[in-house]
């Protein structure tokens, strides 16, 4: 079974969907930011400084930058399981229908895919770095770096998963068996995520031309899950991407201020760095994931319409 037709072993009415998104919101932005403004509010010297840091960055009250990374984690990982939750019990669903198409998740797929795309930010770091040693600051602190590491590796999956699942699962499975069509899925849900990136601080300095990074990331993630019938490979891009983000290269004016091994103490600006990964990276990934994976039927897949598989009765729920 194609993995958006995963969205008919479930109650699919739409305030189902209408309810597990609220749980979403609720979990994400009201139960999983508590520890953050509990700590942003203990490191504020009153009200007025706690509201100002609220309306802008609760970094800039002094908070530790690996503890800001933590508390961040934390409320997506209040989203994921709000999200989760309503997958179960609202849905009806098992959650693996949501993930992929097969009978467990392929970690071989989500491992290459991380490295992949772990061992290409590398390289481009490295190329910034010697094109222009004179913008970069060394970084390293052995402790805050050991702390960062673990903290990335282990538990920032968690923020790239929640989005991931919620984008190239829950949503683009929900737009597929409503419009019927993989590829408005496809575009409805990358705009969506591209947009929802336009509170990143970068987007405020660089200006909505940053817009064709977080759109075109959405669509190379999108792809990926459609045409391989499952979200894996986009855990593993995501999580390299990130990851490789926080350990490597911070600036003062990212979303993700780390202790990472570099400073980029370059003015902010829309050059090559932006453009070349969504015009020449994503389609040569594209290529490498295809030919692996042997993706066939690119016009079925994204063009056909979806309909319900036959041997799944109007009221057959997995619980």
């Amino acid at each position: 079974m194609k993995f958006i037709q995963q969205a008919y072993k479930g109650n699919n009415r739409w305030w189902t969907y209408f309810v597990t998104l609220i749980l979403l919101i609720f979990g994400w932005q009201f139960i999983g930011v508590i520890p953050l403004l509990l700590v942003a509010f203990l490191h504020s010297e009153d009200l007025i400084a706690f509201q100002n840091a609220a309306g802008s960055s609760f970094a800039s009250l002094g908070i530790d930058s690996n503890l800001y990374l933590l508390l961040i984690i934390f409320t997506f990982l209040g989203g994921l399981i709000a999200l989760l939750i309503g997958i179960k019990t609202v849905h009806r669903r098992k959650v693996m229908t949501v993930l992929t198409s097969r009978e467990k998740l392929d970690w071989k797929r989500i491992f290459f895919a991380f490295t992949i795309w772990a061992a290409i930010g590398i390289i481009m770091i490295a190329m910034g770095y010697f094109l222009g040693p004179e913008n970069f600051i060394w970084n390293f602190k052995p402790i805050p770096f050991t702390i960062l590491c673990l903290i990335s590796f282990f538990l920032l999956p968690i923020q790239t998963s929640m989005e991931e699942i919620l984008f190239r699962g829950y949503l683009i499975q929900g737009f597929g068996i409503l419009f019927r069509k993989g590829f408005i899925a496809l575009i409805l849900t990358s705009v969506i995520f591209g947009l929802l990136h336009g509170l990143n601080p970068e987007v405020e300095k660089l200006g909505m031309i940053t817009m064709v990074y977080y759109i075109g990331t959405g669509l190379l993630l999108g792809i990926f899950t459609i045409m391989d019938e499952g979200m894996e490979l986009a855990l593993g891009f995501h999580a390299a991407n990130n990851i490789i983000a926080a350990v490597f290269v911070t600036t003062n004016w990212t979303v993700f201020q780390t202790e990472a091994l570099l400073i980029d103490t370059s003015e902010p600006s829309v050059d090559w760095e932006m453009f070349v990964p969504v015009f020449v990276l994503f389609p040569i990934v594209i290529f490498l994931f295809s030919y692996k994976y042997e993706w066939t039927d690119w016009k079925g897949k994204m063009f056909d319409t979806i309909r319900k598989p036959i041997e799944l009765n109007e009221d057959r729920f997995i619980v």
